[in-house]
């Protein structure tokens, strides 16, 4: 989390300010005349704004945020190089950057806004800001390691915990979601199974049609059967007169050979014919088809 300094040929210093919580390099540009400069994207993120120029619409005055290429061309220098830096960046100067901070009220967003004020703060006291090197934990190499704020690691601890947690409730919502299915679809079952026990409340059946009869019925109802017509209907025929056809579009693409898009186009053409009807889907996503 310390600052790393990198003076460029073009005469524009760039420090980076690391957040150790989460990796989140904060970026200051130092113009000639000491004016400082900070890229909004680096820190909007981190303190929940989801749409970084909207951010600074509303809540950073236009005196205290500039176009990247803007601040530049007015000292007659040129981007810094790297894919990193855009022409039409949105920056912010340092007061821009405590107003865009404060306005930060989102819970979860407070150990971040805690830290890029303590770095603000740093800064205008001292000039600079770096972690206090830790005597206990200073590599062989002789560069000195950092010791990580208490703060920072509470709140590293708690995230995580509530991490876990939602995982929790996530995976306890999907296992009552698909017993709540099995039951819906064992009491339907039910149902039907009653209906059809019934006896005297119901006319005599139909006499069965066999696929190629109701293959038949459909060509009469003028329905243009194509090749790729016929072969979906042929599958999905025995199926519609043993009580309901529910196959994915992958998986009758797959038998008959078509693509997808033809499959589907195949179906739509049946549907609107009136040749079959959809009746729902399964529990499991798949669009039922019954005969109308």
């Amino acid at each position: 989390m310390n600052e790393q300094n990198n003076t460029r040929k073009d005469a524009i210093d760039i420090n980076d300010f690391v957040y150790a919580a989460t990796g989140t390099r904060v970026r200051r540009l130092t113009m000639p005349d000491g004016t400082h400069w900070f890229p909004a994207v680096d820190v909007c993120k981190e303190l929940g704004y989801t749409t970084p120029r909207k951010a600074l619409l509303d809540h950073v005055p236009e005196e205290h945020r500039e176009i990247l290429e803007t601040v530049t061309g007015g000292h007659s220098l040129s981007i810094p190089a790297g894919r990193e830096w855009r022409r039409d960046m949105n920056v912010i100067d340092l007061q821009g950057l405590i107003r865009l901070v404060n306005a930060c009220t989102k819970p979860e967003s407070q150990p971040f806004k805690a830290w890029v004020s303590e770095v603000i703060a740093t800064i205008q006291r001292d000039g600079s800001y770096a972690l206090e090197p830790s005597p206990t934990q200073t590599p062989a190499t002789g560069t000195p390691a950092y010791v990580m704020p208490q703060a920072v690691a509470d709140a590293i601890v708690r995230l995580e915990q509530r991490n876990l947690e939602a995982d929790e409730m996530l995976a306890a919502f999907a296992g009552e979601r698909n017993e709540l299915l099995r039951q819906i679809s064992g009491s339907l079952s039910d149902i039907a199974e009653s209906l059809r026990n019934r006896r005297g409340d119901r006319p005599a059946p139909a006499p069965k049609l066999t696929p190629q009869e109701l293959l038949a019925t459909w060509k009469a109802k003028n329905l243009v059967v194509t090749d790729d017509v016929h072969a979906v209907a042929a599958y999905l025929a025995p199926a519609l007169l043993n009580g309901g056809a529910h196959y994915r579009v992958t998986e009758i693409a797959n038998r008959t050979g078509l693509s997808h898009e033809r499959v589907h186009d195949c179906l739509r053409m049946l549907l609107k014919r009136g040749c079959m009807r959809q009746a729902g889907c399964t529990p499991d996503g798949a669009p039922v088809y019954v005969l109308p």
